[in-house]
């Protein structure tokens, strides 16, 4: 249940209109909010306010926060784009989520609603003397907020968008997945064996992205009916209609609805999300890589940014978890594949050593990265790291046109024979 609010919780951070939505209610609610505390028994002790003074502040307020919200959406809007153009699209659902823009619009916004209503209540009598001073402090603090957060704002803006802040928001988003994956390696379920016969795989009905899999109802089922059920796909899987994606095992029969329960535990989409998906956030950042070393950028600092990004998550992964931060089984009768260390390594350095075989400042990065992971004693990451780099450096020697390149590739490389 609370990883299924989170996931809609993150979904909803995607959305816009979802925190503005609610300092608007909030606003309304603070604005009638002082009618009340206006009305209480402390109202004879409240020094008078001016209703003037007061119509005039929030005239002033409520005119100037629409123009800050028109330029903070203006500027997101830019940011977006810029973070698309100079990185990848795909990194734009980090981007529009970001919290202190997000909080930014939300109080300008805010603060707007609370103005226009305070305004219109004042006017026509509304408030009670006491009421007026209340409202008179509640807006001195809806102006505070205003401030306080305009300035935030506006450093936060001036990175947002850039590659080297959207590197940073990927590499984040992509250590909370590996983190959680690694704590859950089977998702709370358990490890291949052989499915019990007869035995009946589940096909999904529609063409999507596989963004979450609601392991708790299949789970429901399987002790129903007492059956075991094998994975055949992850979350981040594209999947076809009539693919398989469940293989289910047991002496009971499954009806139309048992298969509806099924297919509906798969939720899909039209993209993958960084959420459950470790592997996407590792594929998000090897386009920003080999977007920077396309002719038309030519950037080869962002592409050794990405590669010391892909250091450090790969050695978090290689990091020992402690006891008492593993998942428990849950999904008793779930088999569940484990992440390949091999398809990590082909999402994050494939590419890269692809497009840079032709630079020697990345050809050097990505050696000495693939040689730093293959003493990694994390299973499978030596054979990948080696794999790659030998992958690597095949290609360098065939793009790279001096000699002396050449040779400082070898050296660098933890797959090179002594003798060359």
């Amino acid at each position: 249940m609370v990883s299924r609010m989170t996931f809609l919780a993150n979904k909803l951070s995607e959305r816009l209109w979802v925190r503005p939505l609610l300092m608007c209610l909030v606003s309304v609610v603070a604005a009638f909010m002082a009618q009340w505390l206006g009305n209480s028994g402390l109202s004879v002790y409240l020094p008078s306010i001016s209703r003037d003074s007061l119509e005039t502040l929030l005239s002033i307020m409520s005119s100037s926060m629409l123009v800050i919200a028109t330029f903070c959406v203006g500027s997101m809007v830019a940011a977006y784009a810029s973070a698309g153009n100079s990185a990848t699209p795909r990194s734009f659902a980090l981007v529009i989520a970001d919290d202190v823009s997000q909080n930014a619009l939300a109080t300008f916004i805010g603060a707007f609603i609370f103005s226009v209503v305070a305004i219109v209540a004042v006017k026509n009598d509304f408030y009670a003397e006491g009421g007026h001073f209340v409202l008179f402090c509640m807006t001195f603090s809806v102006l505070a907020a205003v401030i306080v957060t305009f300035v935030r704002w506006v450093d936060r803006i001036a990175r947002l968008g850039r590659v080297n802040s959207t590197i940073d928001k990927i590499e984040e988003a992509t250590a909370k997945a590996l983190e959680h994956r690694k704590q859950a390696p089977l998702m709370g379920g358990i490890a291949l064996a052989p499915v019990s016969a007869p035995n009946r795989e589940v096909y999904i009905l529609k063409p999507g992205y596989i963004q979450r899999i609601e392991l708790s109802s299949i789970q429901k089922l399987a002790e129903r009916l007492d059956m075991t059920v094998r994975l055949l796909v992850l979350p981040g899987s594209f999947v076809f209609p009539g693919q398989p994606v469940l293989l289910v095992g047991g002496q009971r029969a499954l009806d139309e609805q048992d298969i509806s329960t099924l297919q509906s535990a798969f939720i899909l989409g039209k993209n993958r999300t960084f959420i459950e998906d470790p592997r996407f956030g590792l594929v998000v950042l090897s386009q920003v890589a080999c977007k920077a070393l396309s002719p038309a950028v030519n950037d080869a600092g962002t592409a050794i940014d990405v590669l010391s990004s892909f250091a450090r998550l790969f050695s978090q992964w290689n990091e020992p978890v402690a006891t008492e931060d593993m998942a428990d089984c849950r999904f008793d009768r779930i088999q569940v594949p484990e992440l390949d260390m091999q398809d990590l390594f082909d999402d994050a350095f494939n590419a890269i050593g692809r497009d840079g075989a032709g630079s020697i400042e990345v050809v050097l990065k990505l050696q000495k990265t693939l040689t730093a992971l293959a003493d990694c004693p994390a299973p499978g990451m030596r054979e990948a790291a080696r794999l790659h780099a030998a992958k690597a450096l095949a290609r360098a020697e065939q793009s790279l046109s001096l000699d002396t390149d050449k040779q400082q590739a070898r050296q660098a490389s933890c797959c090179a024979s002594p003798a060359s």
